[in-house]
């Protein structure tokens, strides 16, 4: 299994129905083989304020722990759509402590 983060080019960012979530110049790109690559964006990015931890918990056995947040959009609660590796393995520990989205039909992660 091979992972790589990279520096995103370019300026991303996420929208929960429709609403800004967080833009950001300093996103990191996780390319890992068999998977579609996933946009994370620093915490410092996001309105932290939309977000609410969950209970779950998920682990990755190249990555690590997961945790889970469920955002708080207009008329919906969109369950456990973002996570975040607060203590990643150290070959991923670029990611630590960034913000991934998991894109759906109330949620989208777009380059601008």
């Amino acid at each position: 299994m091979t992972i790589r983060i990279v520096k995103a080019r370019g300026k991303w960012v996420v929208r929960a129905s429709g609403a800004v979530l967080g833009e950001s110049s300093n996103a990191l790109e996780l390319l890992e083989d068999g998977h579609a690559p996933v946009i994370y964006f620093p915490r410092e990015d996001i309105a932290m304020a939309l977000l609410d931890r969950s209970d779950k918990v998920t682990t990755c056995p190249h990555k690590g722990e997961a945790s889970y947040f469920s955002i708080d959009a207009k008329n919906r609660t969109l369950k456990d759509a973002v996570w975040s590796y607060e203590a990643p393995k150290d070959d991923v520990a670029a990611i630590k402590g960034y913000l991934a989205f998991q894109p759906g039909d109330y949620l989208q992660v777009e380059e601008l």
